[in-house]
């Protein structure tokens, strides 16, 4: 018996229709979502009022401890105005003829670079050591004189004798017109000190510093001993040999020699500042 195939259904596939719903429902809701944000790969742009910034305070500049300008003398006077750094020497060296005779001042400072030298000299002596490449006084006539031997070296104690010219000769000056002279050639001093690498302080604090760091050394009891570890002599108390330059200095020279510097020190820097020494 031959069977017709029965005609195809034209009614429609419910299970088709309710997944096609399903999908528009869900596509709607997810369309009405994206109408309130933006794409997920362009950040939103939120109309706001930004937040405060807190200001950046720069660092503040460091205190003058002691302005030229508060010193109570004038200034050396002279008609010609400051040369060139470089070039101050000349005038400079007339300048130092004012406080003692050529003689005197060719005995004790090296007669080149008597700006820079000064500056570098003051700025060392606080320090541990003191550049021999830079000072500004020559070089104490004779030998460094020890005693004791080599079992127990010590300070001679006629070793002060070598520098008693020297001190001599700072005693004889006159402070007024010492500190005369420094703030004539001042602005070249402090110029030369920024070019040290101190752009932001000022010559004169250092110059304070470098006196009261003097003043403050010690008058151990003489002989001072020392001890000779290769071909520089040291001092054998760790404590003075970690002192400064200029503490050093004051130590050697003895405590004669030494008694009459701080007393020049003292009245220099009466007339550097207000503030007396601590």
């Amino acid at each position: 018996m031959n069977r017709t195939k029965p005609p195809e259904s034209r009614s429609p596939n419910w299970t088709i229709l309710l997944g096609l719903a399903a999908a528009a429902l869900v596509g709607l809701y997810f369309w009405l979502q994206s109408t309130d944000r933006p794409p997920a790969q362009e950040p939103a742009v939120v109309a706001s009022v930004p937040p405060q910034i807190a200001a950046v305070t720069p660092p503040a500049e460091p205190a003058i401890k002691h302005p030229v300008e508060s010193i109570p003398v004038e200034p050396m006077p002279s008609a010609e105005p400051l040369p060139p750094r470089e070039q101050s020497d000349p005038a400079a060296q007339s300048a130092a003829q004012t406080l003692a005779t050529a003689a005197e001042i060719a005995d004790v400072l090296f007669p080149d670079g008597l700006v820079r030298r000064f500056v570098a000299t003051v700025d060392n002596l606080p320090r541990e050591t003191l550049s021999m490449r830079v000072r500004m006084i020559k070089g104490m006539p004779g030998q460094f004189l020890v005693s004791g031997g080599d079992s127990s070296p010590s300070i001679a104690i006629a070793n002060s004798a070598r520098y008693t010219a020297f001190v001599r000769f700072v005693q004889g000056l006159d402070a007024k017109k010492l500190v005369s002279v420094y703030l004539r050639f001042y602005p070249l001093l402090q110029e030369e000190y920024r070019s040290l690498g101190f752009p932001n302080k000022q010559f004169n604090d250092r110059l304070v510093e470098a006196i009261d760091d003097m003043l403050s050394a010690p008058q151990p009891e003489e002989p001072i001993a020392l001890v000779q570890p290769k071909v520089m002599y040291k001092y054998a108390d760790p404590a003075l040999e970690s002192m400064s330059a200029g503490r050093k200095i004051m130590m050697r020279i003895g405590k004669d020699n030494a008694g009459i510097l701080k007393a020049k020190l003292r009245e220099v820097r009466a007339l550097l500042v207000t503030a007396k020494p601590n």
